[in-house]
């Protein structure tokens, strides 16, 4: 549906939802799900294989790591070091850590902004290593290996007047790690994915693109090392919330009448508008701790 085709989402799993709500078959795409009933996590592995499965997709080739959590928006300590177990457990699969690198974390979004400050509190909570190891070597930290951790929060163009992929390319060249991992808030396509889903990716990360402001992406090929992407869906877009609302209705009527009753409800400026959950300032402190220390578990020792 050409409606539903606008709400914009930077979750993989959100895509391919899509292309089973339209009974359409996408070549190229591997998908692999497992749930833990225990913990209630599930977690669905979208690989894109090939060029035409990254074109339908519209998303680059690559492995998409997608956590769903329901109780992730709890604050229960012990859930949330579950949750860390599991972020940890992923990166050490996306990421050779079995000898000793340098990995710098990159805390992108506006710590001004409430639902676009996690990628700046989790630089805030991890353990940096690397200036430590430089000036005093392994013994400064009581270990015989360890990954050299740097961590910078850039900021956004409207505070530095520059892009983030250039202030980066200017770091990685300087510092030369052998991994980026960047960090940022995320757009949903469902309400239920709120502050509830973490999605991993090897493709690396493209800063705005959920909310249709794109900058340049945070990739291998822009930066010449391998990054990894890590976010959480904070916000939803404004035309998601009446198209939910109304789903009960649009299932009694034709796809063509769907359509032509959506444009009329849907105002376009509810598509330039997104919502947070109103508890977003204390669930993105307590999301930002559970990812850092999912950082910190993978990067302890080598």
């Amino acid at each position: 549906m050409a409606v539903s085709k606008r709400i914009r989402t930077d979750l993989a799993l959100e895509t391919t939802e899509r292309f089973k709500e339209e009974k359409t078959e996408i070549r190229g795409v591997e998908i692999q799900e497992d749930y833990d009933e225990e913990k209630d996590v599930r977690t669905t592995v979208v690989r894109i294989v090939t060029e035409n499965g990254a074109k339908a997709m519209g998303r680059p080739q690559g492995t998409y790591i997608t956590i769903e959590a329901p109780d992730l928006s709890v604050p229960d300590e012990d859930y949330h070091r579950e949750i860390s177990e599991e972020i940890s457990k992923h990166l050490k699969q996306l990421i050779d850590l079995k000898k000793e690198k340098s990995i710098l974390v990159v805390g992108l979004g506006n710590a001004g902004i409430t639902a676009d400050a996690l990628g700046p509190h989790v630089v805030e909570n991890l353990r940096m290593t690397r200036h430590i190891i430089r000036e005093y070597g392994l013994r400064g930290i009581d270990h015989e290996k360890m990954h050299r951790v740097s961590g910078i929060v850039p900021g956004v163009m409207a505070q530095t007047g520059m892009e983030t992929a250039e202030i980066i390319q200017g770091v990685v060249a300087e510092t030369k790690p052998d991994v980026v991992v960047a960090i940022d808030a995320l757009a949903a396509r469902s309400v239920r994915r709120l502050n509830r889903t973490i999605q991993i990716t090897d493709t690396g990360i493209h800063p705005g693109s959920g909310v249709g402001n794109h900058r340049n992406g945070l990739t291998e090929d822009n930066l010449q090392v391998k990054v990894i992407g890590i976010g959480v869906p904070t916000v939803v877009d404004a035309a998601t919330i009446v198209h939910d609302s109304m789903a009960h209705l649009l299932d009694a009527l034709e796809e063509a009448e769907q359509k032509e009753f959506l444009e009329e409800m849907i105002a376009p400026n509810l598509y330039s508008m997104f919502v947070t959950p109103k508890d977003v300032d204390e669930t993105v402190k307590y999301l930002s701790f559970t990812i850092s220390e999912g950082l910190n578990t993978a990067f302890g020792e080598a």
